[in-house]
């Protein structure tokens, strides 16, 4: 506890420093007449990894920058330092001034609104010191990958297991006089296998993430974990051409609405480079559908108080009732569009997508009847313009709603808009470790090529 406690109060020292070097930089981007943001993100953490029980890597890191952006009328300049001696920031502020008098001017540049701006930022738990020394890390990637070996013969080679901890500081100020900071963390377990039975070699993979260290999953349920993945998938089949329904395991579903998420964002849309171009308002997804934001959920892995541009997170539906309802804007994109930030400089913010279906994957198989699961994805074929949608894939084929045997080298291929229209089904065995929040989703019928 004595541990937890002084690493507490180390970093809230550190944090009051990094706020007086934002302050600092501000000050003097004032002294020159223009605006500016400043921010600061410092992580320092511990990183250890194992390979076939033996210790393979320990690594310490203590990272961190301040940027800083200067807007002298529309004309933006940026720069960055390391080094947050007083000397040092004022070199990366005239650095940025400096910039900025050679940048041409766009109207679209300047800082967010100040309505819209964070004054005061809610207090989130996101930070959970442990008090883990680096052999009890180790201990932890041990007990992981010895779990996963001894589990059976058939796993016959292991990718390593790691664990991974991370304890943050983010700062943001701007010429408003907004000044908000927090802290984080973040802690993870993972372990990645090969196995093989008389055939070709696979590999699979598990992890826990948490914001707790205490919350991640027992490193032998991990490690356990991972050698059943790599088990199932042994020995695959080549399946024929055919047009069949396709459901998505959750955490590959978080791919198919991070799509979706590209496809809204105000970069995408006023360069005109989205299949989503114009459908604000419009159905894009089933009557029943329903996707919603919650950016200031306790202790959440997506969880902030204000975007990169300082602007307040809030609470909206993203698609209600299959209905798009918002954009995803920076200040930026949304000049360029003519309409407001949303908050969504540097990302999303726990998105949760409501199940239609209960009882977990097995209900989910049972409605599909006949079709594939997707376990994986491989390779780049998405063309967000067109929304065309071809990619590599493996899983399992499934019949009278059972898994029959694991599948591998197909392709599945269909048009995104469609896709979307066409999910019948969202399934509440809910993927926690993303930013999307999704079940399984069983998409009604796409193109399979195989053999």
């Amino acid at each position: 506890m004595e541990m937890i406690e002084n690493q507490r109060a180390a970093l809230k020292q550190q944090e009051n420093r990094l706020r007086d070097a934002v302050s600092y930089a501000l000050e003097i981007a004032a002294q020159a007449g223009a605006s500016a943001e400043v921010a600061v993100t410092k992580v320092k953490g511990l990183s250890v990894s194992t390979r076939l029980k033996e210790v393979e890597n320990v690594e310490f890191n203590n990272d961190g920058a301040l940027g800083i952006s200067v807007y002298a009328g529309h004309c933006k300049g940026n720069s960055s330092t390391s080094d947050l001696s007083e000397a040092a920031i004022k070199n990366a502020v005239q650095a940025a001034l400096a910039i900025a008098k050679y940048t041409s001017p766009d109207n679209c540049a300047g800082l967010a609104d100040r309505d819209l701006i964070a004054f005061e930022a809610p207090e989130l738990d996101l930070y959970h010191p442990s008090d883990l020394d680096t052999e009890q890390a180790l201990n932890l990637a041990l007990a992981a990958e010895s779990a996963a070996l001894d589990y059976d013969r058939r796993i016959v080679n292991s990718n390593g297991a790691a664990f991974n901890s991370h304890q943050g500081i983010r700062v943001y100020g701007n010429s408003y006089g907004m000044l908000q900071s927090y802290l984080s963390s973040r802690y993870s377990i993972s372990c990645s296998l090969i196995g093989a039975d008389g055939g070709e070699l696979e590999t699979d993979y598990e992890y826990s993430l948490s914001r707790r260290a205490e919350a991640l999953d027992a490193p032998q349920l991990v490690g356990e974990n991972a050698a059943k993945k790599v088990i199932a998938r042994l020995n695959p089949r080549k399946i024929s051409t055919r047009q069949a329904p396709v459901l998505f395991l959750n955490d590959v579903a978080t791919g198919i609405i991070g799509h979706l998420a590209t496809a809204i964002s105000g970069g995408s849309l006023y360069r005109k480079s989205s299949f989503l171009l114009d459908h604000l308002g419009q159905q894009v997804l089933p009557h029943w559908f329903q996707i919603s934001e919650r950016p200031h959920l306790s202790g959440q892995l997506a969880s902030s108080p204000f975007d990169s541009e300082g602007v307040q997170t809030v609470a909206r539906e993203i698609i209600d009732k299959g209905i798009l309802q918002t954009y995803l804007l920076t200040s930026y994109s949304a000049r360029k569009l003519g309409m407001r930030s949303t908050g969504h400089a540097g990302g999303i913010h726990n998105w949760l997508v409501r199940p239609n279906s209960t009882g977990g994957l097995p209900a989910l198989l049972r409605q599909m009847g006949s079709g594939l699961l997707v376990t994986d994805l491989m390779g780049q074929g998405v063309n967000m313009v067109t929304g065309d949608y071809s990619r590599g894939a493996s899983g399992f084929w499934v019949e009278r709603g059972e898994i029959q045997y694991p599948v591998a080298e197909i392709t599945i291929a269909g048009q995104l808009g469609d896709m979307l229209a066409n999910i019948a089904a969202a399934g509440d065995d809910i993927e926690l470790r993303s930013n999307i929040q999704t079940g399984s989703l069983l998409v009604e019928s796409m193109k399979i090529s195989g053999s």
